[in-house]
């Protein structure tokens, strides 16, 4: 699945890879949290500690070709290809490799020792650094394996496998589906899926979370001039899943979306808020949030 070019690009984008299709990353909030500046957004809206957060992927590959994603779309497969790890590995592997990645934060007089220390033991994973962690096929396995260390689990998926969905026996804390189309027409040109039908099997995955014991999170990447003009095509598919909150993200011009769409299509923090209180204005949803530095913008189910 990871050929010597795209794991030279990983390594180069300090991804560290985890056996044969996983790897773990840190992001610029975990940075800033180490350093006292300021936290992640998930911290702010949902509670958990952004210096204790593992970020990874069991997937180094996805079923769509989004214009707006930010990775090197070209290196992704169209199926799962090459062995499937057993997620004990996974998580073990994940957890050295987040630690050698923070390591050389040692000694660093701006990083709090204390925080460093407790994000040398992660209890919280986002299971989306890239690629469609779905497509893992034991990705059941590995929700249960982080619960089983007591790691609150935040998985995001573009909903195109019901039918792992409905194979959870542990569900994720958060399952995030993302959506970015209002109709079969927009999503076929706008997140390009390598098959055919995908688009029934996100509308069937909405039916199947409405009944789901995870807290349920719609997050819509808000593309300017590409699909911040229906919020009633999106007020449509967010209560046909029922989602417990909804996230309205700013799309962000950076990595490989740049070379697909224009920076007039990354709106500003007012034009994200405007387009969340249109959906909110016109269903059960209710402003709850902002982040102004991710450009975000939390509803919350009344």
């Amino acid at each position: 699945m990871i050929d010597d070019e795209w794991r030279k690009k990983l390594l180069k984008r300090q991804y560290r890879l985890v056996g044969n299709h996983s790897a773990v990353s840190t992001c610029n909030w975990m940075k800033k949290c180490l350093r006292c500046e300021s936290c992640c957004y998930k911290q702010q809206f949902y509670g958990i500690k952004s210096h204790r957060c593992l970020q990874m992927t069991p997937a180094l590959t996805c079923n769509h070709r989004c214009l707006h994603c930010w990775r090197d779309t070209s290196h992704f497969s169209t199926k799962w290809e090459g062995p499937v790890d057993e997620p004990e590995r996974i998580v073990e592997e994940s957890i050295e490799k987040h630690r050698e990645l923070l390591s050389g934060f040692g000694g660093n007089e701006d990083v709090s020792e204390k925080r460093l220390e407790e994000a040398m033991n992660p209890n919280q994973v986002a299971i989306s650094l890239t690629g469609e962690p779905m497509m893992y096929p034991k990705i059941d396995r590995l929700v249960e394996e982080f619960d089983k260390r007591n790691f609150s689990t935040f998985l995001v998926t573009n909903g195109t496998f019901p039918e792992r969905i409905k194979g959870f026996e542990i569900n994720p804390t958060n399952l995030y589906i993302s959506l970015e189309s209002t109709n079969k027409e927009s999503y076929e040109r706008f997140n390009n899926p390598v098959e055919e039908g995908m688009w029934d099997k996100l509308m069937e995955s909405l039916d199947i979370i409405k009944d789901m014991d995870s807290r349920t999170v719609c997050r819509i990447t808000a593309v300017k001039n590409h699909n911040t003009k229906d919020h009633e095509g999106f007020v449509e598919l967010i209560e046909k899943g029922d989602f417990d909150f909804v996230e309205v993200k700013g799309f962000m011009h950076v990595g490989d979306a740049m070379e697909r769409l224009e920076r007039g299509c990354m709106p500003e923090h007012d034009e994200v808020k405007e387009f969340a209180q249109k959906i909110s204005g016109n269903s059960n949803y209710d402003y709850r949030d902002e982040n102004k530095s991710s450009r975000v913008v939390l509803l919350k189910k009344s």
